[in-house]
């Protein structure tokens, strides 16, 4: 967690029962885990939280926080990341990490702020609904299972997603830090 998040305590992970440090981010977090339990029907097994994504770009390391992966019957089928602000700006990373978590591209990636969502085909990157309540729910995923072709991504994609991705997430994240730094 960068520098530059104000700690209110701490709270109570909602899927696993972990103590996290409260901060507004956390808090949202926490919404969205609510809404994929309690209101689209996903088991706490099924969503696994808080993954780190590592990543080197010309010898640079970093990793990036993974907020939701969810799985039905042990295959990844949605991403889930948390973005302040305006989404669509996180669109593109969100993208980026459901095509690199995993061995194969995860079918779908949702970014959310925890009052607004877009859902993506990762595949071809298109935003194909909006709003909370749009994100699928365990059972319309269930249904969309064995259309899904679980496609692994060209080895020349590679690099290329990890760079957007670094970009976007590593390197403003320390460029945010460093400029709280330099303020304090």
């Amino acid at each position: 967690m960068g520098k530059h998040h104000l700690v209110l305590g701490e709270l109570t992970d909602y899927i696993t029962g972990e103590t996290r440090p409260d901060t507004h981010d956390e808090r949202a977090r926490q919404t969205i885990a609510r809404l994929l339990v309690d209101e689209k029907g996903y088991r706490r097994e099924e969503i696994t939280t808080g993954s780190v994504l590592p990543l080197t770009v010309d010898g640079d390391r970093g990793n990036v926080r993974v907020d939701f992966i969810i799985r039905i019957n042990g295959q990844a089928v949605m991403t889930v990341i948390y973005g302040p602000g305006a989404i669509v700006s996180r669109q593109r990373p969100t993208l980026a990490v459901a095509r690199l978590v995993e061995p194969h591209i995860i079918p779908y990636a949702v970014v959310s702020n925890g009052q607004d969502a877009h859902i993506m085909d990762s595949l071809t990157g298109k935003v194909i609904a909006e709003g909370l309540d749009a994100i699928f729910s365990k059972a319309e995923l269930t249904d969309m299972m064995d259309p899904l072709a679980f496609a692994t991504l060209p080895e020349n994609r590679i690099e290329k997603e990890q760079r957007i991705l670094f970009c976007m997430e590593v390197l403003s994240e320390r460029e945010c830090d460093e400029f709280t730094c330099n303020r304090c």
